[in-house]
């Protein structure tokens, strides 16, 4: 009998190995989540040292993504997640063995949180770039589901619940030692991935370059950049993503708990909910997507779950009824982890396998740029406009936004003449092709 579709990665020996070591490293982030906050606090640290160690590790993060998806298209990516892992273990367990000596302090964390962040660079440009050599064509949907599933389970829910039982029971310090052993457990797996099927990827041998051309770091940038410029459906989906990201996340991590507590008359506790409800939409929508076969309609698939989904958030900001905010949120958490799924699935399937670390960093960046920013204006626009007002905007203007997107890349087109039920190599031999003509 065949295996479920959604199981069809775990096949392939190379896939059962990234993806334990990957769940068990996911583990780990969710238990330090919430073991540094308690360590932070332990140390005599309130909300402004809490805050410093955290943009730490956005701030590492943020710096070296771009460096890190030119790294990943450069260096073996094997080696490259090995070592992130090695550099994760060695952190954590400094800080675990300074604290349990009594030595530590402030700025050890947020040194800690900031090589952490550094690491999570490097890491998922290359994680994402790996998977194509790994699995063929057909799994990458499934595979992507898979980590999209996997990811709430873990990293927001059972990571920092055994971490905040660690801390009760025992210590911070404790639940960072735990943190340790993750890290060794995952750096111990991935080192049994296999060495010849994983070497180097050659810049340039998949894309018509020269493999013995020396390009300078901006000259490498400027190559993914330009591919996404010239590549219709690739860039006005990251504009699309840019604006969401935008109207989207203040609303949600800032407003929200205000939400909660003026129209629900609930508490913390309340908000955690919501916030797990919206985590189960998305790993279900993960799971499910992985469950299917990649639509012959990928892109308006995903455009269309993207935009609709956002549509119910217009309701939050003047609805008093907890069980209608839920749903609200469970949709917008599923359907945006539908588009997810495609969304990685096409990077790996139609950018060229020379340019896809790159592309994938400036994914990546492109989302983590405009984070911070979002949450900054969400209070500063509550103060002058009514936090219904600010809902109504953020669930409206995302699906306006996604047909723009739609119409101007003419992703119905493109979709049509980039089929993804033919061979790999014929997908990414036309991807360059056709774009310029989009």
């Amino acid at each position: 009998m065949p295996a479920p579709k959604a199981l069809r990665p775990f096949v392939h020996r190379e896939y059962r190995v990234l993806i334990l070591a990957l769940a068990i490293s996911i583990f780990g982030s969710g238990m330090w989540a919430v073991a540094m906050v308690y360590q932070v606090i332990h140390l005599g640290g309130g909300p402004v040292e809490l805050s410093l160690v955290a943009a730490a590790g956005s701030v590492g993060l943020v710096a070296f993504v771009l460096v890190g998806g030119i790294a990943a298209d450069r260096i073996p990516q094997r080696r490259l997640i090995i070592a992130v892992e090695g550099a994760n273990l060695a952190v954590i367990a400094a800080i675990s063995g300074l604290a349990l000596a009594g030595w530590l302090q402030l700025w050890h964390v947020a040194a800690g949180a900031f090589v952490l962040g550094v690491g999570a660079a490097f890491f998922f440009p290359a994680y994402s770039a790996i998977l194509p050599r790994i699995l063929p064509a057909e799994d990458l949907l499934a595979a992507n589901g898979m980590e999209g599933s996997m990811r709430p389970v873990l990293q927001q829910a059972a990571g920092p619940a055994v971490a905040g039982v660690v801390v009760a029971a025992l210590s911070p310090s404790h639940a960072v030692t735990a943190v340790a052993l993750c890290h060794l457990s995952a750096f111990i797996i991935l080192n049994f991935l296999g060495r010849h099927e994983l070497a180097a990827p050659l810049m340039g041998t998949e894309g018509g370059g020269d493999p013995s051309r020396k390009s300078s770091f901006f000259q490498d940038l400027r190559e993914g950049v330009s591919y996404t410029l010239r590549t219709p459906w690739l860039l006005w989906t990251l504009i699309w993503a840019c604006i969401s990201v935008l109207f989207l996340i203040g609303p949600i991590e800032v407003l929200l708990p205000f939400v909660v507590r003026d129209q629900l008359g609930g508490d913390s506790s309340m908000f955690g909910f919501l916030l797990a409800v919206m985590g189960v939409g998305a790993a279900l929508g993960s799971l499910l997507t992985a469950s299917l076969r990649l639509p012959r309609r990928y892109l308006t698939v995903m455009m269309v779950s993207w935009g609709a989904g956002s549509l119910p958030l217009a309701a939050v900001g003047f609805m008093d009824n907890f069980w209608i905010i839920a749903a609200a949120l469970f949709i917008f958490g599923a359907t945006g982890s539908v588009g997810m799924v495609i969304w990685g699935t096409l990077l790996q399937r139609r950018v060229p396998p020379h340019l896809l670390g790159r592309v994938s960093s400036l994914d990546f960046f492109v989302s983590l740029a405009l984070m911070p920013v979002s949450m900054a204006l969400a209070g500063p626009a509550a103060e002058v406009l009514p936090i219904w007002l600010i809902f109504v905007v953020a669930g409206g203007v995302c699906p306006i936004m996604a047909v723009i997107a739609m119409m101007v890349a003419r992703m119905s087109d493109d979709e049509l003449a980039h089929p993804l039920d033919g061979s790999p190599e014929a997908e990414r031999t036309t991807a360059g092709e056709g774009q310029v003509r989009g």
